[in-house]
Formats: structure tokens, sequence, C-alpha cells
């Protein structure tokens, strides 16, 4: 019989990500859909008719910002402005690549914080922290519980290492630097991660649209491996049996990114359907 928990987080999965085009405009550069915006929002662009053309059906980033420097410099001093207003929270000094796609050609970099403002595609490396139990004991998973200043998602449960991919980076190397800040998995045992493809997100969030792309990594570790969070970034960690962590998926304590890497992980790895029980011996 297929374990009831499964049911609960698929359907909870869909609820949470609920996305309606209709009720959206999108927002185009250069002939081309890059993002999309509340209509709430694309009536705040209005404040820049240099460099958009807002009208109910779409926002143009004008064609006289003709490169990706003009594009850059415009996008920098607008966000700016919003964030100033409030309409632009947790600011990263981080900045992403607005593109219709990984590999594609990089149209401008915005501030990470202003991406799902303008609904851009962003990308984010996930990784499966797993131990092994091998014949003696039942396979574990570590997962990360975010600190409570995190600007998204504050107090959900996580993936054991996981960030969103700057502008510069691959997935795997943006992976092997959150490994060391998140976790304290330096380089030697990094080096061991294995990716298992990607998954997309796409959905209404408060901050705007979260429009990503999930690249998931497993790293077997060691039984005797203890994460230790170098950045502030973490409040706690949980070596979870695969039940716990359905417990918690169930529950919707996890965030939809962690959620959607997680189950992939149990139901490729055979453990999704185990037997329900209380785990809560597995805080550390």
């Amino acid at each position: 019989m297929t374990d009831p928990r499964i049911q609960r987080i698929r359907d909870g999965l869909a609820a949470r990500q609920a996305f309606d085009a209709d009720a959206l405009v999108p927002w185009i550069v250069a002939g081309q859909r890059f993002g999309w915006l509340s209509r709430e929002r694309a009536a705040l662009l209005g404040r820049w008719p240099q460099w958009f053309d807002v009208s109910a059906q779409r926002v143009d980033l004008r064609e006289t910002l003709a490169s990706e420097a003009e594009r850059t410099a415009a996008l920098a001093e607008v966000v700016m402005r919003l964030a100033e207003a409030g309409h632009v929270r947790g600011w990263r000094d981080e900045r992403f690549a607005v593109n219709t796609g990984w590999g594609t050609p990089t149209l401008a970099l915005i501030e990470r914080a202003a991406a799902r403002f303008f609904g851009i595609r962003t990308y984010a490396a996930h990784m499966n922290g797993l131990i092994d139990g091998g014949e003696a004991a039942e396979p574990a998973l570590w997962l990360a519980r975010r600190a409570q200043t995190k600007p998204i998602d504050p107090g959900m449960w996580d993936n054991l290492v996981a960030g969103g991919i700057g502008h510069g980076f691959d997935a795997r190397g943006a992976l092997e630097k959150e490994c060391w800040e998140e976790a304290g998995i330096g380089t030697e045992l990094a080096a061991l991660l294995v990716p298992r493809g990607t998954q997309d997100v796409l959905r209404e969030v408060p901050e705007g649209i979260q429009c990503e792309t999930l690249f998931a990594f497993d790293l077997t570790l060691p039984a005797s491996f203890v994460p230790a969070n170098q950045d502030g970034e973490v409040a706690g960690h949980l070596r979870a049996s695969p039940d716990a962590a359905l417990d918690i998926m169930a529950d919707f304590a996890m965030t939809v990114d962690a959620t959607l890497v997680t189950l992939d992980a149990l139901a490729r790895l055979g453990l999704a359907h185990a037997p329900q029980r209380f785990a809560s011996d597995n805080n550390t």
C-alpha cells in the first residue's frame, strides 16, 4: 500500500505551486519574455518611462537600452529605488543573470533580491546529504533548518546544502562553495558530489514569481560526519530517517524546493514508501 503521506506531500506541492499566467504581465526584453510581473509591480515600473514601456498586456524594457551594460545599469538604478521604497527586500549584493535558460545569452545582470519581483528564471543547486547505513543501520539524511533571519522561508527545513547560483558560477562550483559555508564540508568530500538532474519550479510567492531551475546533487557522507554551519544562515541540523523526512514534508515544514529534491532522492533510493512511525530520536 502506498504511504498516505506521499499523496499528502504531492497535494501540498500542487497547492504551494499555484501559478496563473492570465493574472500576470510578461516582462519583455529585446522582443522575448524574460519574466513575469504582477499587475501591481508592473504599475510601479511606470515611474521610469525612459526605461519601461508599461501597458495592460506587457512591460517592455525599452530598446534604447541596447547593450548588456546599459540594461544592467538601468535595472540597478530601478531596483535600488524599489528597495528604498520597500518593494524589494532581502538585499544580497549578488547578481543574477537575466536570460531565458541555462547557457543562453545574458541580456543583463540584476540584484538577486529583485529576481522574483521581475519573475526572471533563476537557478539553484541543492544537495541531499545521505548517510549510508550499511548492513547494520537504516539509511538517513541530514537536513538543515533555515535561520529565522533568512529573507525567504525562514525557519523551514531545507536540504543539507542549497543555494542560488550567482552570475559567474556553474552549478557544481556554486554548490561546492555552499558546502563549506552551510555545512563545513571540505573540498575533498565535496569532490564526491553526484549530479541527479534538474527540476523546475514556477509559482507565485510573496516576493513575486519563483521561476527556478533546481540542480540536484547527492553526497554520501561518512556515518561519523556532523555538519557545522559557517555563515550563520542555518539554525540547526537534523539527522533524519527517511520516515522522519516524510513526516516533515507531509507537515509542509520543508521548503518546496527541498521537498522536490528530497522526495526524488527517497524515491530513487527506494525509500519513499517506508512504514509510518514516529522518529523523534533522530534529533542531534
